[in-house]
């Protein structure tokens, strides 16, 4: 059974509060999730709304992860193998960005059989559209829900 993997960040102002949503569709069935975290950036949360759906995963599936970031793919599918080969140093010798994440997905798709298919962002596309949906929902709830907090 092929798991197909819908993911999206969001952020209000960038860096600001972030937000990542991803469905998970197999077998006729769906999960969605989504998270938050304060002062981020998009492409982190774009990262991070991969890194959550793989890790849902209870086995070692085969997967297609439809994304609108060129970033996540391309650094997936081109970049990865060659930093990882390099030291987590991109072609100019300075740190990869987000090696964190890198290291964390790299970790995860060793574990999968993955392909990567990109999603014009805001064109319409189902499940494209829900994804960002819940990541702008997840940032916008963690910036309310901060603003509302007593300062101590």
């Amino acid at each position: 059974m092929i798991v197909h993997i819908y993911s999206d960040g969001a952020c209000l102002g960038n860096p600001g509060f972030g937000g990542w949503g991803a469905i998970l569709r197999a077998g006729g069935r769906e999960k969605e999730l989504s998270g938050a975290a304060a002062d981020t950036t998009n492409n982190r949360m774009e990262l991070t709304a991969v890194i959550c759906a793989l890790s849902a995963l209870k086995r070692p599936s085969q997967v297609i992860v439809a994304t609108d970031s060129t970033y996540v793919k391309d650094g997936a599918e081109k970049w990865l193998r060659s930093w990882r080969r390099n030291g987590f140093r991109t072609s100019g010798k300075k740190p990869v960005k987000n090696q964190d994440l890198w290291l964390r997905l790299d970790e995860l798709l060793q574990a999968h059989q993955v392909k990567w298919e990109w999603i014009k962002g805001h064109a319409g596309h189902p499940y494209n559209e829900r994804a960002d949906a819940l990541a702008a929902r997840a940032a916008g709830e963690l910036k309310e829900s901060l603003k509302e907090s007593p300062v101590e």
